[in-house]
């Protein structure tokens, strides 16, 4: 497996990793109707805009490749959270792989490559937010190094009110 910053030409991929890895992580968490009507070229313009904004490091897209095929990616960035200092804390904004690939290291690869990417862009710390009821993404930033910090957030998604729990690193 390797890590590298997302091209243009990764969008497709990269939303097509982002729909069906919400397609089946959330299964049970949201409406299945709104997963079931995800489609990955509704998020390639999004996709496409957030990979030519990139400011590496503080802002930017990774990918991991694994045989030369994308099977995941991460998206980083300044902490939106109101509450913290975007000069000091970074953010794991999306964090993603393929289900057919879970299990296999690929997501501790991407978080590893994330963490040294921020803490190389100067941030202090960082944060993301899992969707409450999440056990397996909680499972998984927890042996990370990542901890609950206490911040919650409420969404409605899909129709259905959710809370949000922050996670938060310190880098050493």
């Amino acid at each position: 497996m390797r890590v590298r910053q997302a091209v243009t030409e990764d969008a497709e991929r990269v939303a097509e990793i982002h729909v069906r890895s919400w397609q089946r992580a959330y299964h049970g968490l949201l409406p299945q109707p709104l997963l079931d009507g995800l489609r990955p070229a509704q998020r390639v313009p999004q996709w496409q805009r957030l990979i030519q904004q990139a400011d590496w490091p503080r802002r930017a897209t990774l990918v991991a490749e694994d045989e030369g095929d994308v099977v995941g990616f991460t998206g980083l960035c300044p902490t939106r959270d109101d509450d913290d200092d975007p000069e000091q804390v970074g953010e794991v904004a999306a964090i993603y792989a393929l289900p057919a690939v879970w299990g296999r290291g690929i997501g501790r690869g991407l978080m590893a490559e994330s963490m040294r990417t921020l803490r190389e862009a100067g941030f202090s710390s960082a944060g993301l937010w899992v969707l409450e009821g999440n056990a397996r993404a909680i499972r998984f930033y927890e042996r990370m190094g990542w901890q609950q910090d206490g911040a919650v957030k409420d969404a409605v998604i899909g129709g259905l009110e959710v809370r949000e729990l922050r996670y938060r690193c310190v880098f050493r």
